[in-house]
């Protein structure tokens, strides 16, 4: 298979585990340890996530995405209230019901423009206390860091979100999936990105910024922590040899390494974009902000373009004569894929063109 073959832009889930990540399980691998967090691996990772995000806060290694969400709202709200979300969120459209299957929470989703929940926008969804006990009252307010459309919350708007939440008896959570890139992209540190302005609970990404697999759950407050090592086990999220999970994590918060692998990725997205930009034809569908782009093109030249980037083709979304392709960056995402890329993009319009 070709070198461009092998690499693409469908996710940056497709891509390996960072070099930085493989050295750390080694490293792990020696001898033997307690099981079940009881590790040196663990014990370290419980103490830069104090430095990185407060001396109050608490860290759980935890083993998917999905399993850290779930798990972070069943510690933030009871079976029969709700979750106010986003329309794109992940745990509304990507993680089939498992908040409500699991966490039994109703998902009250809103419009945005951009991805990005407002404080107006989040009232929409407030209940009326006239409907209790009808309607299910919202308990947390959650969203995606960066979004699912790749646009970043500024502090002052998770700040904003947060006191919303806090002055209506919520709680407000940030699935940092890819809280690396929005911190990278702004410039800032991953608690100022998230649990630092204002937020109560984090689901902190590694896998998108390159790890094999682990997240974690972060609580600002110890408080809301109590109970979490039995519910995470109870989540079915509790890995046995943790040490493999902590030790990723450990190589991503060491000595800023998170930064650096995200920053790559930011930089390949943006000359994603800025290419795209100078193609006739192809369009931005939104400001790249982090690592995800997003190109709108005629719906044919879209469909051909995916098929030519097959087996690895993005996401295409269809909406009528125009097709939005998802394109993502990753920690191994090099220039010359970029170029590869709008070699395609340009034949594709032009092969449309010609019939």
């Amino acid at each position: 298979m070709s070198e461009h073959g092998s690499r693409g832009f469908a996710s940056d889930n497709c891509s390996g585990g960072h070099p930085a990540m493989i050295e750390a399980i080694s490293r792990a691998n020696g001898g033997h340890v307690g099981s079940y967090g009881a590790d040196p691996e663990t014990a370290r990772f419980e103490e830069l996530v104090r430095a990185e995000f407060g001396e109050r806060s608490r860290g759980f290694p935890m083993l998917n995405g999905t399993g850290a969400n779930v798990a972070a709202l069943r510690a933030m709200a009871r079976p029969h209230q709700a979750v106010i979300c986003a329309g794109t969120a992940h745990i509304s459209i990507d993680e089939t019901a498992a908040p409500e299957a699991i966490a039994g929470l109703k998902l009250l989703t809103v419009e945005t423009p951009d991805g990005k929940l407002t404080p107006e926008l989040a009232a929409t969804r407030l209940a009326d206390p006239a409907d209790v006990p009808h309607a299910a009252w919202p308990a947390v307010v959650s969203i995606a860091q960066a979004t699912e459309v790749g646009t970043a919350y500024t502090p002052e708007e998770i700040r904003a979100l947060a006191d919303f939440a806090h002055e209506n008896e919520m709680l407000l959570h940030v699935d940092g999936a890819r809280l690396a890139n929005a911190a990278a992209a702004q410039g800032i540190g991953l608690d100022e990105a998230s649990l630092g302005a204002g937020a109560d609970v984090l689901s902190l990404g590694a896998n998108k910024n390159g790890a094999i697999f682990g997240e974690a759950v972060v609580f600002a407050d110890p408080e809301l922590a109590n109970g979490f090592e039995v519910l995470r086990k109870g989540s079915l999220q509790l890995a046995s040899k943790m040490r493999f999970v902590s030790a990723q994590l450990n190589a991503q918060l060491e000595e800023g390494t998170w930064r650096e692998i995200a920053e790559h990725a930011n930089s390949i997205a943006r000359a994603l974009g800025d290419g795209i930009s100078w193609i006739e034809g192809a369009e931005l569908a939104q400001e790249v902000q982090a690592n995800i782009v997003f190109l709108s093109l005629p719906i044919a030249a879209a469909r051909r373009l995916v098929e030519s980037l097959a087996p690895n083709g993005p996401l295409l979304f269809e909406a009528g004569d125009a097709g939005v392709i998802r394109l993502v960056a990753s920690w191994d995402s090099r220039v010359e894929d970029v170029d590869h890329f709008l070699a395609r993009l340009t034949a594709a319009l032009a092969e449309t063109k010609n019939g």
